[in-house]
Order: C-alpha cells, then structure tokens, then sequence
C-alpha cells in the first residue's frame, strides 16, 4: 500500500461499554464529562493508528449531545480520521446507545476532534492523506476543508481573547483594578 495514503477504516477503532453507578449524574444519565473522556480515548487510537506516531489533542471541536444515555444503556463508541492536513487529522466519533432490555439504538452524541502527529522530538510531523469510501465517510471528508477553516479561525480568536485573561490569582483583583484606575 501507498504510504501516502490510508483510507478511513484503517483508522477505524470501536469500543462498547456499560454505563456503571458512578457514571451517572444527578439526572439519571450518563455524566457528560465522562462521555467527552471516553470520545478523546477513542478518538487518540485513531490518530495514532493513522499515523502510526505519538499524537496530542490540538481541539475538540464539537461534542453534541443528542439523547441521554441511561444505566439501562450500553454505549458504543466508533471513531475514525476523516480528514488530513499536513501534520494534523480531524477525527469523528459517533456514540450509539442500546437499551440492553429493548434493544433500541440511538444516536447518542457525535464529535470532532483534532489531533496533531509528533515526531520523536515531540515537533509536528507529516501524515498520511485520507480516502473516503462510505456515504458516512465521504461526506465527513467532503466538508472537513470547511470545518479546518473554521477550526483556524476559531484559534485565532482564541489567541487573541487570551491576552485579556487574566492570571492573577482572585486576592490580587483588587490591586489590578487600582492598577488599572490611576492608569
């Protein structure tokens, strides 16, 4: 096989758990900081199943959540890189939800993600292009170009927000607000 290209299923990582008494939150359903958790596992395996290299989280850029998941429930989780760029891949994670008693599937929560690929010396490194075959696939891969777009513009109004932030701990507040007052 080219080493230039992968297609999406040699990404592909599944996983099916249960969702157990300490996962659930005081509505019954599974806690969502504990979903976003097992989304960013997931989602790591693929990235470095597609690049066959250390990889970080670079952003999560987007988590919704479509139906609760509750302790009746297992929840199945399948990801995979949909999209390339030079060092970084975007990765989709879908979360399915099964009533163990009825059976009943739902589309719990999707996710997007990105990863950067790190040489030995923990800098960005190259990766492999991605090929589509499904419909899901390929219209995740058709609009990812959109999404990195958006994802880029995002971090740069990030980067600036972060300059107004402050870092002072909570008891200096009131010495940067005369700091600021007889400036």
């Amino acid at each position: 096989m080219n080493k230039n290209f992968k297609y999406c299923k040699d990404s592909r990582v599944m996983r099916t758990s249960r969702v157990f008494p300490n996962d659930i939150n005081n509505h019954n359903t599974l806690f969502g900081g504990r979903l976003m958790s097992d989304i960013d596992q997931v989602a790591s395996i693929s990235a470095a199943k597609h690049s066959r290299r250390d990889c970080v989280t670079a952003s999560t850029d987007s988590v919704d959540f479509l139906h609760p998941i509750r302790p009746t429930d297992s929840v199945y989780f399948e990801s995979y890189v949909t999209w390339t760029g030079t060092s970084s891949m975007e990765v989709f994670v879908k979360v399915i939800s099964e009533n163990l008693k009825t059976g009943e599937r739902k589309v719990a929560a999707t996710a997007l993600l990105t990863f950067v690929a790190l040489d030995e010396n923990n800098k960005p490194t190259p990766v492999p292009s991605v090929i589509p075959e499904t419909v899901e696939e390929t219209k995740l891969h058709e609009t990812a170009s959109e999404r990195a777009k958006a994802r880029a513009d995002r971090k740069k109004e990030s980067k600036a927000f972060a300059q107004f932030i402050s870092m002072n701990d909570p008891w200096d507040y009131r010495l940067e607000m005369m700091e600021n007052y007889y400036m």
